[in-house]
């Protein structure tokens, strides 16, 4: 699943469910349009590592960076706006200096929190016999098809 436009400001500028260009929309397809955005962030690429740790309790940025591997500094910060933005993640800043700021996953977050681990389980047992499957997919097809 991807996670779209990361751009938080891009996306509530729109000011239409699923994009420029969509709509006029019927209740039936304005519902399911936003179910397809919920979904789309909760299981974007960063979300579920992100909203898998901070429902373990107060995460740190440093310490999100350092468990959502290959995230980049950028894509961190727009991901943690953007599930901030929609209710799934606390942001809390504390006035030291340096300031310490951490998330932590709301109650609408922590409801997920046995989906999102089943379906890492599931993606981590399952790996190899997917990644068998494509290169015997490529071999009979003869090219990769990504």
């Amino acid at each position: 699943m991807s996670q779209g436009n990361s751009d938080v400001s891009a996306a509530a500028g729109r000011g239409q469910a699923c994009g420029v260009g969509d709509g006029p929309f019927t209740p039936g397809q304005a519902k399911a349009c936003t179910v397809r955005e919920v979904l789309d962030r909760v299981g974007g690429k960063w979300s579920i590592g992100i909203l898998v740790a901070a429902s373990q309790g107060p995460v740190r940025f440093t310490e999100l960076e350092r468990c959502v591997e290959g995230i980049s500094r950028r894509m961190l910060t727009l991901t943690l706006r953007n599930l901030e933005r929609d209710g799934l993640l606390h942001r809390r800043v504390y006035p030291t200096v340096p300031p310490k700021v951490e998330y932590t996953a709301t109650p609408i977050a922590l409801e997920l929190y046995e989906s999102l681990v089943a379906l890492t389980s599931w993606a981590e047992r399952h790996r190899t016999a997917i990644a068998d499957a494509r290169a015997a997919y490529d071999r009979a097809h003869g090219a990769a098809a990504d």
